[in-house]
């Protein structure tokens, strides 16, 4: 009998189905059909859309994979930005949060704590807008990137079963959801998923991921769809939050516990290991079973994330520069294993600074092979009195950095008998190296050193720099000379999950097309075409990419330049201050004696980091690469973050808990305003805005004779001057 429904309902009723398999499968873990019988209705709806291909919509599950590979990922501004956690590794350091905690809020205030797991994969944004339907549909999946702009992935993101493509009108009002809302979380790749990407790695004679962290954000980040679905990332949600309007990026919620019953209620996969607690004693009491249970549970974690549950408390405490104030990342203890060292590697970085690297019998610790561990400097090395053939007890540090803390000596481990040399001359350019006075590392003095412009150029192109999208290690080492399987063999050779800056060790096999960042700006069409796996769109693509980068501001070219002890925070002080790179040049060589000092003047800028950037701008090969920057196009457009001058000149200081503005909101008040925030009290500091519980600033305040505000002060004195 043929069906009474027509082509449009059969075709919804197999998507409800599968949608509803979907869930149980991959949110729930609790599937009711085998694998077979999932692809029979799978194929069964895809020839029934061949058929009527007016009735294919985006959120149909035959969707979530689709279209040509990407030549990119489009840069798109978070609703509020995604901040890493502050850490704490020990009791004494959480109970310390704890206090700080309490401290700032009300005495006879409740306080409770959510805590979840810190799984270790990389952060996720996704957004729902509503449809004509009632249900909300996905519009946008982006990565954290710097945190307050991330690459959309969305076509990606698609292709992960366990991230609803639509939340039906049921749900949402089940779940007290508006139609536009944000869902935060984490994408991991679990443990087997891992071992089976590595064994086909392997087969296809390329190196094996090093672990599921990275293998995820690699995933996450491929071109092709269709190679992110043959891998199972799945996505954990753990924050609710505003869609759209004055609210957009703000907690949805009351609380952090009904946000994660929302998010499970809507469809959305969430960690069963939560728990809200009352006190810091019952939060610790979770961290010691979630250790119990942390190696079987089939995907990553290195800590538990501690969260005030009130978003009303989380607003009242606000955010440090960094991070919020209401959460912690309690770190795990460093997983540790015994195995021998084979040699020391010698790593040149781009400040010139040269890294021995220990390269070690491979030994498994916490999910992860590790055949490299730091040993930071030479005086670390004699420290631990480790020679060349010793066995070593190595941890991870943090869950992440591999590291030598000490020598394993018994009848198993004997000592080894080779002594570690450390070099006198630049393991690459053969430059004498120079140990500053009160300094630990040795450093290649050479500009020109082949190692540091290899660094020099990632730095340059990275993100948070120039943000040149496509100029990643590959390119890069193209660009100096090297082919590409030179470059795979060496990066083979000193694979290393250690922070430092690393180098090619062998000499190019052909001319470089750059010797400095400002060559990066000469490059033509015809000598990309020249190069390895790069066709006529990929070409144009970096070309392109190169071009925007001139457009950057002056905080990024500060940043970019490669300045000692200059990162982003003092970058983004000197271009606030000097506003152009003529004039921060003269404030740092036309200082005559007696004259105060122009650079200490800024906020945050002592006199160690003064005498870095006056060293930089007075060496005479920078001011030329400085020069030919300008001629080559680079504008360095100063974006001071001040709209107004009504505070300009003034100093403020924040210390307490204001009535209605968060540190940060009453931060960006000022700023924009014109006036400057700084962290202590001094002579001169022109206001301290105190809210309740001040504490020594205040005092400090006081005793200097600096003028007070309160909340209603500050916004009186920025009516009065404007």
């Amino acid at each position: 009998m043929a069906s009474r429904l027509s082509p449009q309902q059969q075709i919804e009723a197999l998507r409800e189905e599968i949608r509803r398999h979907e869930h149980l499968y991959y949110v729930l873990d609790t599937p009711e059909v085998t694998d077979a019988e999932y692809d029979a209705l799978m194929n069964r709806l895809k020839a029934l859309e061949a058929e009527h291909p007016e009735c294919i919509t985006p959120d149909s599950p035959t969707q979530r994979v689709g279209g040509k590979p990407r030549e990119g990922f489009v840069k798109t501004p978070h609703s509020r930005p995604m901040l890493s956690l502050d850490n704490a590794y020990n009791e004494a350091e959480l109970r310390a949060w704890d206090q700080r905690v309490r401290d700032a809020l009300p005495s006879a205030e409740r306080v409770r704590y959510v805590c979840e797991l810190k799984l270790d994969g990389l952060s996720l944004a996704l957004h729902y807008a509503p449809a004509a339907d009632g249900s909300a549909q996905l519009q946008r999946g982006l990565t954290r990137g710097d945190g307050t702009i991330g690459e959309d992935v969305t076509s990606n993101v698609r292709t992960i079963r366990s991230v609803p493509l639509r939340v039906d009108a049921a749900k949402l009002k089940a779940a007290k959801l508006p139609g536009n809302f944000e869902v935060r979380g984490e994408v991991v790749l679990p443990q087997a998923a891992f071992l089976k990407m590595n064994e086909q790695r392997v087969a296809q004679g390329l190196a094996p991921a090093v672990n599921p962290r990275n293998a995820a954000a690699g995933t996450i980040r491929t071109l092709e769809p269709n190679i992110v679905a043959q891998r199972r990332l799945d996505f954990y949600a753990y924050f609710l939050l505003h869609g759209e309007g004055d609210n957009a990026g703000e907690m949805l919620l009351p609380t952090q516990t009904e946000a994660l019953a929302a998010l499970r209620t809507a469809g959305f996969r969430v960690n069963t290991h939560a728990t809200t607690v009352d006190s810091i004693d019952q939060a610790l009491a979770f961290i010691a079973k979630a250790e119990g249970v942390r190696d079987s549970l089939g995907y990553e974690i290195d800590g538990i994330v501690i969260k005030v549950d009130a978003t009303a408390q989380q607003r009242r405490l606000g955010f440090t520069g960094k991070a919020p104030r209401w959460a912690i990342a309690y770190k795990f203890p460093a997983r540790a294993g015994i195995t021998r060292m084979e040699g020391v590697l010698f790593q040149v970085g781009r400040t010139g600074k040269v890294t021995p690297v220990a390269a070690l019998s491979p030994v498994f610790i916490g999910g992860t092979t590790v055949s490299r561990a730091t040993l930071h400097n030479a005086d670390e090395i004699a420290r631990l009195g480790v020679r060349i053939g010793d066995f070593v007890q190595v941890e991870r540090g943090g869950d992440v950095i591999p590291k030598i803390v000490s020598i394993v000596e018994d009848a198993q481990h004997p000592r080894g008998a080779e002594p570690i040399v450390f070099p006198t001359h630049c393991p690459r350019c053969k430059t004498l190296l120079v140990r500053e006075e009160e300094e630990v590392d040795y450093r290649c003095v050479n500009a020109s050193c082949p190692a540091r412009l290899e660094e020099e150029l990632r730095h340059f192109a990275s993100r948070s720099v120039m943000n040149i999208e496509g100029l990643g290690e590959v390119m890069v080492a193209q660009l100096l000379g090297h082919t590409i399987a030179e470059h795979e063999a060496d990066a083979a050779a000193a694979e290393s999950e250690v922070e430092s800056e690393e180098a090619t060790a062998d000499a190019p096999t052909r001319e470089a097309l750059v010797h400095s960042v400002a060559d990066l700006y000469t490059l033509t069409k015809e000598q990309l075409l020249t190069l390895e796996r790069v066709g006529e769109k990929s070409a144009d693509s970096l070309l392109a990419q190169i071009e925007n980068s001139k457009q950057a501001p002056l905080n990024r070219v500060l940043l970019g330049l490669g300045i000692r002890h200059v990162g982003e925070r003092t970058a983004q002080a000197l271009a606030d201050e000097f506003g152009s790179l003529d004039e921060l040049i003269a404030a740092s060589t036309s200082a005559t004696e007696g004259e105060e000092d122009k650079l200490t003047r800024v906020n945050d800028i002592g006199p160690k980091v003064a005498a870095s950037i006056r060293d930089f701008f007075s060496n005479p090969t920078n001011l030329a690469l400085i020069k030919r920057l300008k001629k080559l196009g680079l504008t360095m457009p100063a974006e001071k973050r001040v709209t107004t001058s009504t505070l300009e000149g003034l100093t403020f200081v924040l210390t307490g808990t204001l009535p209605t503005l968060t540190r940060e909101a009453a931060k960006e008040l000022i700023e924009s305003a014109g006036g400057k925030v700084s962290g202590s009290v001094s002579k001169k500091t022109s206001y301290v805005v105190a809210g309740e519980e001040a504490g020594s600033k205040l005092d400090k305040a006081q005793s200097l004779g600096v003028p007070i505000l309160d909340e209603a002060g500050l916004r009186a004195l920025l009516s009065e001057k404007g």
